[in-house]
């Protein structure tokens, strides 16, 4: 019973030592003269592996074998680099106290839906082209699912399915906290800093259930990362290619967490405004366009478009007119219209399991919807969500109230961003206003930032400051502790889960039903190839392209 554990446990650090062992391979190549903590070189793993991922898929499937190859050759090259990680030790207690969030029983109701069966099937073949006809989730593929399906590996086979989402978590906790107590020593106490530990705590007390994490989570995670160095950037003018590289690091790796974060490149404008106001500023662009770091976010933008057209004949689904209707595996022009007006009404509270309102093209259109989604969403959970927010900023403004004031200016180029992150705030409500779509960052930063600007002009003792924070920080550690062991209790008592010789999630027959239609699809393929295509043409319904299949429209 503990050797299973104990091995589980081990595969897991072993695991997370091999993608920072890849990114430290990137960083070699491509950032050779760039300080990247630990952190970041983690992230940038995460990047080259999806990347990688999706190449591989084209050609070959990710079998045990392959991604047992993978893991020991990151591996290896963390061992070889290991003397260059001063600060593992910090990252390494991280990894093993975020460890309790990974013993699951229970996942979020779209992973046996679409998200088991997305990753399974990365495992199971090669790129298959038009497999959204199989499955509305199969439509939407995001980078999680190609990371997950390299941690699925011999022996423990799908324990490690919510690795990349600990990752991410554990990372951008890191990378945050380290800059927390970079600051201090600085004795850098503005709104960045303020805002930084917002996000630590909130991150931690909101998002603790890993096995809920999907695809939006872990992207609305790396946005607070995402905000904090347009913050940087932006506030203490640190326009180096370090900085932008970040920049451009972290955004590669939101936008192919979900098509719908491309929006969020907006953000990116008032960088632009930033350099428009240096000399040469065309010259000083291109400086940055020629750098690996772009490359890294116009090649994760490319696989984007290429994974979605794919599987949907779409450059980005569910927007008609990025689709090309006249290939044989695209869904077809009116049902991505119609599965668009579905994904609207839904957010919009118009739609769910065993309901549906009437006439639901007049209820998505302008404010129809508004006094419904109030009724059964917004005091269902965006109340609790908006109190909890409220009150972790009462507490703040509490803690860090100093009769004592700061005379504080600030750049005019901070309010460029906050008008972009309303106008990104109003597209969501108008458009598809439920919390997991980008939701929480959004209402948080609206409310941090001024409460973060509002507490930086308490003046504040640096001995005394440094005491405040790390009760909060111990504090929300207890939280997230607790939170994730009364979790566990329940399971155990409502699953009869037995975390120390299971450790993992429930896998059923019915997770595998999607892998086995395309399995009867190839099956039947392959019977009419036998009998020459004498056979009845109904049935024919995939191709076979080279070594891909094709699943063509009925």
């Amino acid at each position: 019973m503990i050797t299973n554990f104990l091995i589980f446990f081990s595969i897991y650090l072993v695991s997370i030592f091999s993608v920072i062992g890849f990114g430290q391979f990137a960083k070699n190549i491509f950032f050779k003269n760039e300080h990247f903590d630990t952190g970041y070189v983690g992230l940038l793993g995460l990047s080259i592996l999806f990347i990688y991922s999706y190449i591989s898929n084209i050609f070959f499937s990710h079998s045990y074998t392959h991604n047992l190859i993978l893991v020991i050759l990151g591996f290896c090259i963390f061992l070889y680099n290991w003397k260059k990680f001063q600060e593992l030790k910090y990252l390494l207690l991280f990894f093993l106290f975020l460890f309790i969030s990974l013993i699951i029983f229970k996942t979020h109701d779209d992973f046996p839906y679409y998200h088991f069966g997305y990753t399974y099937l990365l495992t199971d073949k090669n790129l298959i082209f038009g497999i959204g006809h199989l499955n509305h989730g199969f439509r939407t593929p995001s980078s999680i699912f190609y990371l997950n399906s390299l941690f699925i590996l011999p022996y423990i086979k799908n324990y490690l399915i919510h690795l990349p989402a600990i990752l991410i978590l554990g990372f951008v906790n890191y990378i945050i906290l380290r800059k927390v107590f970079f600051d201090v020593k600085l004795k850098k106490f503005d709104f960045i800093f303020f805002y930084q530990i917002f996000s630590i705590i909130f991150i931690n007390i909101f998002f603790y259930r890993i096995s809920e994490h999907g695809t939006d989570r872990s992207a609305q995670i790396l946005i607070f990362l995402l905000f904090t160095e347009i913050f940087i950037f932006l506030e203490r003018k640190d326009l180096t290619y370090l900085q932008i590289s970040k920049i451009f690091l972290i955004l590669s790796l939101v936008v192919t967490l979900k098509a719908f974060y491309l929006l969020y490149c907006l953000i990116l404008i008032p960088v632009i405004v930033i350099l428009s106001k240096k000399n040469k500023f065309v010259e000083n662009l291109s400086i940055y366009i020629y750098k690996p770091s772009f490359y890294i976010l116009l090649i994760s933008l490319s696989i984007l478009f290429l994974i979605n057209f794919g599987n949907t004949g779409c450059l980005i689904y569910p927007i008609h007119f990025s689709c090309i209707e006249s290939l044989p595996w695209s869904i077809s022009t009116s049902e991505v219209i119609s599965m668009n007006n579905h994904y609207e009404q839904w957010s919009k509270a118009g739609a769910g399991p065993n309901f549906r309102v009437e006439n639901p093209e007049f209820y998505i259109k302008n404010f129809n919807w508004v006094e419904n989604w109030v009724d059964k969403y917004f005091f269902n959970k965006v109340s609790d969500f908006l109190i909890g927010i409220f009150f972790l900023s009462i507490l703040f403004l509490i803690v860090f109230f100093s009769k004592k004031k700061n005379k504080v200016n600030y750049k005019k180029e901070n309010y460029w961003f906050f008008l972009i992150v309303l106008v990104l705030l109003f597209e969501w409500f108008y458009n598809h206003p439920a919390l997991r779509y980008g939701g929480y960052v959004l209402i948080a930063t609206l409310v941090f930032f001024p409460v973060s600007i509002m507490i930086s002009k308490f003046r504040q003792d640096p001995k005394i400051l440094i005491k405040k924070i790390s009760i909060l920080l111990i504090i929300t550690a207890c939280i997230f502790f607790s939170r994730n062991v009364n979790r566990i209790y329940q399971e155990v008592n409502k699953y009869n889960f037995r975390p120390f010789l299971d450790n993992n999630f429930r896998i059923v027959n019915n997770h595998y039903r999607m892998n086995k239609q395309i399995d009867i699809l190839i099956g039947n393929f392959k019977n009419c190839k036998n009998q020459n295509n004498n056979c009845d043409k109904n049935l024919y319904k995939i191709h076979k392209n080279f070594k891909n299949y094709i699943i063509v429209r009925d």
